[in-house]
């Protein structure tokens, strides 16, 4: 569990692929020895990962990137040299400073524009249609792993308003027409919107059909 407070900012050292098939982000942060260890949660870019290794100097951390992070997020196609947003997971003892994120990327949203708007920026996502539906004004989304607010509704995608502090401590800071992010709904909008389905068949706890 995260918050969306990006807590640094890292840089891709390597993105491999390896002789087994599997495709690992190894990640440069501030971090130092004992700060982050292996099996521990960071939230690359909005999207949970394990990490697997963290080499002797403590500040680069591998991660492996499964079939689903590749078809859903944008980390498939990040390059030694780009700067992500990282985020540890939420200790059962910290403060929830933006909203409740899992990490759990529903898709990947493209910036139409960006436009200035007092000290900060608005910037305007076209998103799946399917997530259009869980968004609302004033409502939670994550953008790369950044909690913010939705500020208005378009057709075919919203719109945020981001402030100094955003732009400057976050890689939204770099967005531009054209950039793709990822996006994560309020994790309260998929169970409202699962609960107005309709009913489908019960099921038991072994996975068989109850009758």
């Amino acid at each position: 569990m995260f918050t969306g407070i990006v807590e640094a900012l890292g840089r891709v050292q390597r993105h491999d692929h390896r002789s087994d098939g599997r495709r690992v982000l190894t990640v440069a942060t501030p971090w130092g020895p004992g700060e982050v260890g292996p099996g521990d949660s960071v939230a690359v870019d909005g999207v949970c990962l394990t990490v697997t290794v963290v080499e002797p100097s403590g500040q680069l951390l591998c991660f492996d990137l499964s079939p689903e992070t590749l078809a859903r997020t944008t980390l498939g196609r990040r390059q030694p040299g780009d700067v992500v947003n990282l985020e540890r997971a939420l200790r059962v003892d910290g403060r929830l400073g933006g909203h409740l994120v899992l990490g759990h990327v529903d898709g990947v949203a493209r910036c139409r524009w960006v436009r200035p708007a007092g000290a900060g920026l608005e910037a305007g996502f076209q998103a799946p249609g399917d997530l259009l539906a869980l968004l609302a004004v004033k409502g939670c989304v994550a953008l790369d792993g950044v909690s913010l607010t939705v500020a208005g509704l378009e057709p075919d995608g919203f719109w945020v308003a981001l402030v100094p502090f955003t732009l400057e401590r976050t890689t939204l800071g770099q967005l531009a027409p054209g950039r793709e992010v990822n996006l994560e709904v309020d994790v309260l909008a998929r169970y409202v919107a699962r609960q107005l389905q309709p009913a489908g068949p019960a099921f038991s706890e072994t996975g068989g059909q109850a009758f």
